[in-house]
């Protein structure tokens, strides 16, 4: 291949020695032979190419100027051996080609895998962040009915806290209230105790009579007022309020002077002269509707 440049070379210079040596007088036709053998020896061995031009110069060499006829048949010979290395280039060219398409086929094959293994990633790395989105936004839902549910919570706690503050009062209060209960209770146990003596005083005394009615109440029966009716009953009815104090309910017949005795017993607790005191106010009564 880097003998192929110098073959144009050779001939020329023995086309210019053979013209010399025709206008010498020279044979043309051994000039010729020289010529086609040397172009045959640089060709690679191209034998026909030699034939072409030794049997050319052999048939126009009386009719045609020798120097004309040999350029024409050297034309001839190089556009054979070009074409003939052409031939041979254009098959190296071809293999490489192949290989080349071979080579790239395989390598396109290769990375259309290689894309295709890639999508697939990458649309498993977008199903994963659609995957984490979701979970992300049901996180922050959750996270969000959870501090709902805190607040609720504590809400709750504060109402039982303040509930149960309430209960403690209530129960306090109802503590308290039991014990004034309990007290009254006592006080008023005691009291009838005193009254249930009182009673079997003046029943077997002052022909006084005691009766236990509806709603807690006490029923004073006075008799021997009248002397023109011993039989005739005068009646005071007592219960005790709220407070534990006595507390004159009626009369019969009415008193002008009830309200003033029921303060004394209040503030003295004097049972026996307060009914001692009711019995003189109908005894009082009684001489002055007869007077």
């Amino acid at each position: 291949m880097a003998a192929a440049p110098l073959t144009p070379a050779a001939p020329r210079a023995r086309h210019r020695s053979n013209g010399r040596r025709a206008r010498d007088g020279a044979q043309p036709i051994s000039g010729a032979l020289a010529a086609g053998r040397a172009g045959a020896a640089v060709g690679g061995g191209k034998r026909r190419g030699a034939d072409a031009v030794w049997h050319s110069a052999m048939g126009n060499a009386p009719a045609e100027d020798e120097v004309t006829l040999f350029e024409r048949d050297m034309k001839e010979f190089w556009i054979q051996f070009k074409i003939s290395y052409g031939t041979e280039q254009n098959n190296q060219t071809s293999a490489l080609r192949d290989l080349c398409k071979e080579t790239l086929e395989a390598l396109t094959e290769k990375w259309s895998k290689k894309l295709k293994e890639e999508d697939v990633m990458i649309d498993k790395i977008h199903e994963y962040n659609n995957e984490i989105l979701q979970q992300s936004k049901y996180i922050a839902e959750k996270e969000e009915q959870l501090t709902e549910i805190k607040s609720k919570l504590n809400q709750e706690q504060e109402q039982q806290k303040n509930l149960t503050d309430s209960i403690q009062e209530l129960k306090q209060e109802l503590m308290k209230k039991r014990e004034i209960k309990s007290s009254k209770n006592k006080a008023a146990k005691e009291k009838l105790e005193q009254v249930s003596k009182i009673k079997t005083l003046f029943q077997e005394h002052l022909a006084l009579e005691m009766r236990r009615i509806p709603d807690e109440q006490l029923q004073f029966i006075f008799r021997h007022i009248d002397h023109k009716d011993p039989d005739k009953p005068y009646v005071c009815t007592l219960s005790i309020n709220e407070q534990g104090d006595y507390e004159v309910n009626s009369c019969t017949p009415p008193l002008d002077c009830i309200a003033e005795l029921q303060l004394k017993l209040r503030e003295t607790n004097n049972f026996s002269a307060f009914v001692a005191n009711i019995r003189k106010a109908f005894t009082a009564l009684s001489y002055k509707q007869h007077a």
